[in-house]
């Protein structure tokens, strides 16, 4: 076997080709948008280059020079943590069922890591959001992926234990139907801040997308200010990010909380893109882009996937997330295009949010693992610090 380090465009081009080689005949499988994961990889896109992060990729082909897998190994320097492991990580880990083959990548990925410094190796995950590419399907295979997660099939929960690898966090993705009714503490807290006057809930239709962007970025700043790591938002990049969210954003499925105009909360569901991507075979060249238009007007997606709620800081704990939950229990069905909905990964280091979760009448849907490979086995192996 061979191991090919991606360093031309001509490799690049072959690292997403291999996803194509080993699951094409599966019927759940649909590739992930090769715009979306170059630009993790490119220095021009990726603004974590610039803090001084590091990523390289390989390939590796059977004796016939046949593509037989790939992989990716990074350095983000906002998750290395004074005084923690230092870990880098792996991601877009693909392969045939061999171990021989998993351990010449993996020990590939391992052998970069440690000539940087590191300590330990985590993945699947990618250099940048959480949200995107990260962790090990090891649960249902009965339905295709939401996006951006990752699809594997199931050995590759074996190739990477086998490796060595021990669950750093597990992740869970909840699934509920839109008319099922949330359970009754969100109805009791809803009841509660009818007393509160001036309070309001809002889709964002008629809203200038400037607006929107600087209310979200007014309740991210101070919902999530005083977390460790964080960085505040600013308004150039909150409106960045919601102009590459604006070709899927569906404004009926987005809403604010307001207290005399002043943001408090958002809510934010897409339609599930995965609906749409798989017509468009991975690719958003310009014919990828008419048929992404063409089922998003034609109103393809009968499932909505939410993407985040924000509060801001003084009014955590005090039921606005009720007060979105059921107002959309009541405004999506109106609308008549989504029948459920999949909460993004939830990891089980926030048990705050897992209760919000299950109090929403949601049930677990899919499980992935985040893996952790310590290079030094001594070490006693520690799971992810519980979020408080």
């Amino acid at each position: 076997m061979q191991l090919i380090e991606v360093n031309s465009p001509a490799l690049a081009l072959q690292f997403h080709e291999v996803p194509f080689r080993l699951y094409r005949s599966d019927p759940q499988w649909i590739p992930a948008i090769r715009q979306d994961v170059e630009k993790l990889f490119d220095p021009a896109k990726n603004k974590l280059f610039k803090e001084g992060a590091k990523a390289i990729r390989w390939l590796l082909a059977d004796e016939k020079g046949e593509l037989i897998g790939r992989i990716a190994a990074f350095v983000n320097p906002r998750a290395l943590i004074p005084g923690k492991m230092q870990a880098g990580g792996m991601g877009f880990f693909d392969c045939i069922d061999n171990q021989e083959a998993a351990d010449i990548l993996l020990n590939a990925a391992k052998e970069w890591l440690q000539k940087l410094g590191m300590e330990a190796m985590d993945g699947p995950v990618n250099l940048g959001d959480r949200q995107q590419f990260w962790g090990c399907q090891v649960s249902n295979w009965e339905e295709p992926p939401i996006y951006p997660m990752n699809y594997n099939p199931p050995y590759a929960q074996r190739l990477l234990e086998h490796y060595g690898f021990e669950v750093y966090f597990n992740q869970f993705l909840y699934h509920r139907v839109i008319n099922v009714p949330a359970q009754p503490v969100f109805y009791r807290k809803v009841a509660l801040l009818q007393r509160v006057p001036d309070l309001k809930v809002t889709d964002i239709r008629g809203i200038p997308l400037e607006k929107v962007a600087e209310d979200f970025r007014t309740v991210y700043n101070s919902g999530w200010g005083g977390h460790s790591h964080f960085k505040e938002l600013s308004s150039a990049a909150a409106l960045k990010i919601m102009k590459a969210m604006k070709p899927a954003i569906d404004p009926e499925i987005i809403f604010f909380v307001y207290q005399k105009e002043v943001p408090l909360a958002f809510f934010i569901n897409l339609p599930e893109l995965n609906q749409i991507f798989r017509h468009v075979n991975g690719n958003m060249n310009w014919l990828g882009k008419l048929k992404f238009l063409y089922h998003k007007l034609r109103k393809t997606p009968n499932r909505m996937t939410g993407i985040v709620f924000g509060v801001v800081r003084e009014w955590h704990g005090k039921g606005l997330e009720a007060l979105m939950i059921v107002h959309s229990e009541k405004a999506v069905p109106l609308k008549g295009q989504y029948y459920d909905t999949v909460l993004s990964w939830i990891g089980d280091f926030n048990p705050k949010m897992l209760r919000v979760a299950e109090n929403l009448g949601a049930s677990v849907w899919r499980k992935y693992h985040t893996y952790r490979y310590q290079f030094d086995r001594n070490i006693p192996f520690e799971r992810a610090p519980i979020v408080e």
